[in-house]
């Protein structure tokens, strides 16, 4: 009897077919393969990255982003720039409506996934098949928290597995309500506020257990987009984004219609958006010189600034009361050493966050006459030579006085009290405007000059901190002064990471040159038209106004402090009655009357030997203009503004029958009046003359 073979088991049947020896065996064998490789390879890396996390304590104490602090010179905190933390909220701690917002709208799953959530993948893609986009992420809490944790916002494939890993990391290692009270503490809202408290302080101005339903939906909504719905930067698109973070509230079962009713988000209350005022012009100006003075760094910082609070608001008020209708004014001012005490840019910062005082560049009219003559005086001239005053031809160029007549033989010291033009001319072909040039860029001019002989008005375009320089340097007889507005910069912790130090003395001009320098500068302020910037004590300084009024301005110093003020418009249209004897000086007697009150009254080594009036054409740039508030009878007085006529064309006159009289003692003395006029003091013996230096 035959025996018959087992009949082969359906098992047996289907390896041999071979279906699992073709190539979709092979194609299942490899993905097992290939998955249990990849899953041994994400245990792996999960427990080196597992190893490799802070503690619970450190997470806690480490913020994010760097926060600079910046004071003022007594301490005063001016301003915080960059993250700000609030007070570190406990999971209990924690309102309970703020949890449970931001679990809705963030990761409705966050309970139930082991850090990463394939469902909210899943969903994510099939919502990006639908739509052509990602319109939901699919990243849970735990992977945000690794994100803003470790990692940046690159999108990209690698960012991505290391933030899953991380994110399976910190599951294994902890519990559900340490990760979300991390999160709620750590993440970003917005409008530099780091965790739900400072969140609620920014946008609310109280803690975060405070927070009410409506205003919980508020900060939850803020995570997708902190930029777009922030309160400070959309407040109608931040109300519109909790009523939807509320309506998935509901959906979920958290909150009923009553609640949401309750809740009222278009009634919400936002703290107001601080105001910022001038001293942000400084701020502004000084923290880009950190990248000089520090190494880079991410910890929070201190910045200790030269800036007097006191003085900034009277630099700001100045301004704001003294500057034209629409045109904008700047303020700088410097202690004896360089320190920038006050700094206003513009009358408005939130208007206009351009700083005029260190970015405009403007032409200064014969406040550039500054220059002019200290190369006539380092040259050999002194303030008692005499020149004349007659008419000058330069190359073609013809410099008028405001007056458009002329004097005679006068002193040095006349001319630059009455603002001879024709006198600067003579003195800059002499000493060469290349020379005027190099002076005032040994002052510390930055802007090109020109040296068209015309440059002696003031046609080059120049800045109102160089100028501030400049003035402040005469000042300290002069020595060099460079501005500076960081003393100091600290970490949280005390280190000093930067401390200003004083430079070494440099020596611009010999003593005796800034000293008749000074002389003649007091004229200004004490016989002409820069009367309105005196304030009780000795100033010496300097008034300048450009053709059609486009520009003011008036630089002095008294008592160790130098302050420069500059007015005009923006677009550089003429400015109607602006000139640098009215509203620029009056600013600066404003702000210096309350600068130096605190200080002691200190003399000029050089005593004022001038008239007590003075011809101070205030608007003087290419032919130069006249003055307002000449003394009756000089013949001066009463002159048009504008030796052209409105086509361009210079104006034919009749033939002077009355030629302007010699400008001596004696007619300074009929001019005044010589009864009851007080003796002048003596004036201090003249140095010998040097030779000009080779």
């Amino acid at each position: 009897m035959a025996v018959r073979s087992p009949a082969p088991s359906s098992r047996s049947g289907w390896w041999k077919a071979g279906w699992w020896k073709g190539w979709p065996g092979r194609v299942i064998r490899i993905g097992l393969v290939g998955a249990v490789v990849g899953i041994v390879a994400m245990i792996v890396a999960v427990s080196v990255a597992y190893s490799g996390l802070p503690s619970y304590s450190e997470l806690k104490s480490s913020p994010n982003g760097q926060m600079i602090r910046v004071h003022a010179a007594d301490g005063t905190v001016l301003v915080s720039m960059g993250p700000s933390f609030g007070q570190w909220l406990e999971y209990n701690q924690l309102p309970q409506t703020m949890k449970t917002a931001m679990v809705a709208v963030e990761d409705r799953r966050f309970r139930q996934h082991p850090g990463v959530d394939p469902l909210g993948i899943v969903r994510s893609f099939y919502v990006r098949a639908t739509k052509g986009r990602f319109t939901q992420g699919g990243s849970t809490i735990t992977q945000q928290l690794a994100r803003n944790v470790f990692l940046t916002n690159d999108k990209t494939w690698t960012r991505k597995m290391r933030e899953i890993v991380l994110a399976l990391a910190l599951e294994r290692k902890f519990s559900k309500d340490q990760i979300l009270e991390l999160y709620l503490n750590r993440v970003y809202f917005g409008g530099g506020a780091y965790g739900v408290d400072a969140a609620s302080r920014k946008f609310f101005g109280h803690p975060a257990d405070r927070l009410s339903l409506g205003e919980a939906a508020v900060i939850a909504g803020l995570v997708k987009a902190p930029s777009n719905y922030s309160p400070t930067a959309d407040a109608k698109a931040a109300v519109g984004r909790a009523g939807v973070v509320l309506g998935l509230m509901r959906e979920q079962g958290l909150v009923s219609d009553a609640q949401i009713a309750a809740a009222a988000p278009g009634k919400i209350v936002f703290a107001p958006e601080a105001q910022q005022n001038s001293v942000r012009y400084f701020t502004d100006w000084a923290l880009p010189q950190l990248d000089t003075l520090i190494d880079p760094t991410g910890e929070p910082i201190d910045v200790w600034t030269t800036l007097d609070l006191t003085m900034q608001r009277a630099a700001d008020a100045s301004i704001v009361a003294n500057t034209p209708e629409g045109s904008q004014g700047a303020l700088v001012s410097l202690d004896r050493d360089g320190a920038v005490r006050a700094m206003v840019g513009g009358k408005d910062y939130v208007g206009s966050i351009y700083n005029r005082a260190t970015q405009a560049v403007r032409q200064p009219g014969s406040a550039f006459k500054l220059f002019v003559y200290l190369a006539a005086l380092e040259a050999g001239h002194t303030a008692a030579d005499m020149v004349v005053d007659q008419e000058v031809d330069i190359n073609g160029w013809k410099p008028r006085n405001s007056s458009r007549k002329f004097s005679g033989e006068i002193s040095l010291r006349t001319a630059f009290a009455y603002s001879i033009n024709t006198v600067a001319a003579q003195l800059g072909a002499e000493v060469g405007t290349s020379t005027i040039a190099d002076m005032a860029r040994r002052f510390g001019i930055t802007t090109p000059i020109n040296t068209h002989p015309s440059m002696v008005l003031g046609t080059s375009d120049v800045r109102l901190i160089d100028m501030t320089r400049a003035f402040a340097s005469v000042g300290g007889n002069g020595m060099a002064v460079s501005p500076y507005g960081i003393t100091k910069v600290t970490t949280a912790g005390g280190e000093v990471l930067y401390e200003h130090r004083a430079e070494g003395n440099h020596v611009l001009v010999a003593p005796q040159v800034a000293a008749q320098m000074i002389d003649l500068l007091q004229t200004a302020v004490n016989t002409g038209s820069g009367k309105a910037a005196q304030i009780g004590r000795p100033v010496a300084g300097k008034t300048g106004t450009t053709t059609s009024n486009k520009d003011g301005w008036f630089l002095g110093f008294s008592s160790g402090l130098t302050t420069g003020v500059w007015m005009g418009r923006d677009d550089n249209k003429p400015v109607a009655g602006l000139q640098g004897g009215r509203n620029p000086a009056r600013a600066f007697a404003q702000y210096m009357t309350v600068a130096v009150a605190k200080r002691p009254v200190e003399a000029f080594q050089t005593a004022v030997t001038l008239p007590e009036w003075q011809l101070e054409p205030d608007e003087e740039a290419y032919f130069g203009n006249a003055d307002e508030g000449l003394p009756p009878g000089t013949g001066l007085e009463g002159t048009d503004r504008d030796p052209m006529d409105q086509s361009g064309e210079e104006r034919v006159e009749s033939p002077d029958t009355n030629p302007a009289p010699r400008l001596d003692q004696k007619f300074i003395d009929e001019a005044v009046g010589k009864s009851g006029r007080v003796p002048p003091p003596a004036a201090p013996p003249v140095p010998p003359r040097e030779s000009p230096p080779r």
